[in-house]
């Protein structure tokens, strides 16, 4: 089909594609994709952000661009939400009224939609374009996986609760039924360092994920701890990655696993250094 080939040669020159999906909602999937592709734009990669949560598209709320609004090209095609040098963004929440709109749609619609975002968005030369997708392995995942046939990877976020981890367990399944090439799983809320005594603390077991990797084979990424700082900032529209303490358990845990993401997708690419100045 026209379309199809549109499609395919609209997103030709994106290097490594990645989703971030979750089994189940809040594990902190959108923070993690957030980051993930803000700390890589940091970097100086080209990064392209897509969310694909159509019914809860939070992406904009995190990056505190709640008030732009996506506009049309020259060449007929979608502008993304410019945010630097090196990070574009796409959101359903950039088409809405306002952030009480809600979007009442079956699935056609929503495959439609997605399907569009990579047909006739100018994405250009990205060196990653990391999907963040809802919770399960329903629509928009599915959706995404039919639409990209060269999909890079598929990151898997969970926390150290047994019922997440269930969820989580099928994610990856459903990433290895339709044949992804890399999966890798995150343990997000991996405990709580006490603030007056210094102590970790399991709020919600731990160990979960590394367990379940470890059982499926998977690459574990790494463990994030619960950091107020993280809620804060992202209330405030404040990507943790760029304003977070640097020298606190769950920012040097992010850099950690951005380095792995470096390495597992750019083998052979010398790692540039990431800048004190922010």
């Amino acid at each position: 089909m026209v379309e199809d080939r549109k499609l395919k040669e609209n997103i030709s020159d994106i290097k490594q594609k990645l989703m971030v999906i979750s089994g189940k909602g809040g594990v902190g999937k959108t923070t993690i994709a957030v980051n993930l592709a803000y700390a890589l734009s940091l970097k100086g990669y080209k990064v392209g952000l897509l969310d694909v949560d159509i019914h809860g598209p939070n992406v904009v709320k995190l990056l505190g661009i709640e008030n732009k609004k996506l506009t049309g090209s020259e060449d007929s095609k979608i502008d993304p939400i410019k945010l630097s040098e090196n990070l574009k963004v796409i959101s359903t929440a950039s088409m809405l009224e306002n952030s009480d709109t809600p979007v009442i749609w079956r699935g056609p619609l929503k495959m439609k939609i997605i399907s569009q975002f990579l047909r006739d968005v100018n994405w250009g030369e990205l060196d990653y374009l990391i999907i963040d997708s809802p919770p399960g392995t329903g629509d928009e995942p599915l959706s995404v996986v039919q639409l990209i046939k060269d999909l890079s990877g598929v990151i898997v976020v969970t926390t150290p609760q047994e019922v997440a981890m269930l969820d989580s367990r099928k994610s990856i399944q459903f990433a290895r039924q339709l044949n992804i090439p890399h999966i890798g799983l995150i343990e997000n809320m991996s405990g709580f360092m006490c603030p007056h005594c210094g102590k970790k603390i399991d709020l919600f077991k731990k160990g979960g994920g590394k367990k379940a990797a470890d059982e499926l084979d998977v690459d574990f990424l790494g463990d994030i701890p619960i950091d107020k700082e993280i809620v804060d900032l992202s209330d405030s529209g404040r990507v943790f990655v760029k304003h977070g303490n640097m020298d606190s358990a769950a920012f040097k845990k992010m850099e950690e696993i951005v380095k792995r993401i470096e390495s597992a997708f750019n083998p052979n690419k010398k790692n540039k250094n990431r800048s004190k100045d922010r």
